[in-house]
């Protein structure tokens, strides 16, 4: 891993790269239309409590702004201006409690939006903008609230005898496909993101004892991913000692490591609203036992397979195939399963071993947008697409078909992978994974600490 250092200037996309992105937006609408993205709001824990604000994924890759209550507006070939930002005013008061308000003013000098209004003035604004477009581009179903404004609106431009859309459009259609291939700045940020991560990964893996909690596992994961830049988590860390690893989105955190257990982590660190999601499992004391080295070794000889798969040309399908084939060949080897591998593999015999499909797209959120099959087929790779590539297996202490020694043992490796032109990137290549060096890390670390 390299050296830690403080960073003392955040990366971020450039304002250039906002406005082309809403220009490749502009391009794939039709003409005489309209597009509108609802950011996010505030929501409260209790009366005077706020939950961290984090901006829609949608709304921020089109406008940059990480404020609530906002609402983006897109019109191709308006003649003041295509992009239209309606935003909170500047108040000093709310300032004063909660921090600075750019203002409609200032975000059109620092976000390059064409014109911007008050927020409170939508109402008597929008309708206007949306009257005699033909078509009105809105993720329609997304947000009940803000679906009823829309809704309201467009009935407000009928009952006046004015014309409204004539058709209404899902989005996320058009603007998905363009968050599904990252950019050179978007891969910046997702390799920072994938950094912090990694040092936490690897913190982690020099300091876990028996008798540690899972919960402070989580603290130290957390610690590193601030000291790497990474805030934030990018979603509810899983600790999960011993069958705990079983539970596929175990999130209490809450029991103590025990000697001779394994430990799956599950953790990933968020950089400037964009996500890294990395899965080490290791033995709690630092040395494998024979029972799970053999069941770990399946597991990564499965997920090297599937990342070998990941290229241009080749469909997201192919890793998971590729995977779903050494497990099958590993429980056979095991004596879990019994009979030829092609025949267990179109029955999926795996199923109760491996439930979860091996990879998902990676982005601004953790489980991103794209789709995953195009006109009935599954969607080939091309570069800058980001896949995880996960497999596992999961035996659980009330499966009695299985062999004492294998329940209560759950065993995931998880990577982030960037398709290039040539094949792939590893992105969270930075944690060991291979038994020996796992044992090492493992070792030195307890020798560091006395």
């Amino acid at each position: 891993m390299p050296k830690k250092k403080h960073q003392h200037e955040r990366k971020q996309i450039s304002a250039a790269e906002f406005a082309r992105r809403r220009h490749e937006l502009t391009a794939l609408m039709d003409e005489n239309s309209i597009a509108i993205v609802p950011g996010g709001t505030l929501r409260h824990m209790n009366w005077d409590k706020r939950y961290r604000f984090r901006q829609d994924s949608d709304f921020f890759y089109l406008t940059g702004f990480d404020e609530p209550d906002a609402v983006f507006v897109l019109i191709p070939g308006r003649e003041y201006g295509e992009s239209i930002l309606f935003c909170r005013e500047r108040d000093a008061e709310v300032s004063r409690w909660h921090g600075d308000i750019t203002g409609p003013e200032r975000a059109m000098q620092l976000f390059g939006m064409d014109d911007a209004f008050p927020i409170s003035d939508i109402n008597d604004i929008l309708p206007g903008l949306i009257e005699g477009r033909t078509k009105l581009y809105y993720a329609m179903g997304l947000d009940s609230e803000f679906d009823s404004q829309v809704i309201e609106w467009v009935r407000k431009i009928n009952q006046q005898g004015h014309l409204p859309p004539g058709e209404l459009v899902q989005l996320e259609h058009l603007l998905h496909e363009l968050r599904l291939f990252k950019s050179a700045g978007e891969v910046e940020l997702m390799r920072l993101a994938a950094e912090a991560t990694c040092r936490g990964h690897c913190r982690i893996m020099a300091q876990v004892v028996p008798g540690m909690m899972e919960y402070e596992v989580e603290a130290e994961l957390n610690h590193e991913f601030a000291m790497g830049g990474a805030r934030w988590p990018a979603y509810p860390a899983i600790v999960g000692g011993g069958s705990n690893a079983c539970v596929l989105h175990y999130l209490d955190n809450n029991e103590p490591l025990q000697d001779g257990d394994l430990v799956l982590v599950d953790a990933g660190g968020e950089y400037q609203n964009y996500a890294c999601d990395l899965t080490r499992t290791f033995p709690v004391n630092g040395k494998f036992s024979e029972t799970q080295e053999a069941i770990y070794s399946i597991v990564l000889e499965a997920q090297l397979a599937a990342i070998d798969e990941v290229k241009p040309g080749n469909n997201w399908n192919d890793p998971h195939d590729a995977a779903m084939r050494k497990l099958t060949e590993g429980l056979v080897s095991l004596g879990i399963l019994a009979g030829d591998v092609d025949m267990l593999m179109a029955e999926e015999a795996h199923l109760p071993y491996c439930t979860k499909r091996t990879g998902h797209w990676l982005g601004m959120d953790v489980h991103d947008v794209g789709d995953y099959q195009v006109n009935g087929e599954w969607r080939v790779f091309e570069p800058g697409m980001v896949t995880t590539i996960e497999p596992g297996l999961y035996f659980t202490d009330d499966m009695v078909e299985v062999a004492t020694r294998y329940r209560g043992i759950g065993v995931r490796i998880e990577d982030d992978v960037l398709v290039t032109k040539t094949g792939h990137e590893v992105l969270t290549s930075g944690v060991p994974k291979d038994i020996q060096a796992i044992e090492t890390m493992m070792e030195s670390g307890r020798a560091a600490s006395g």
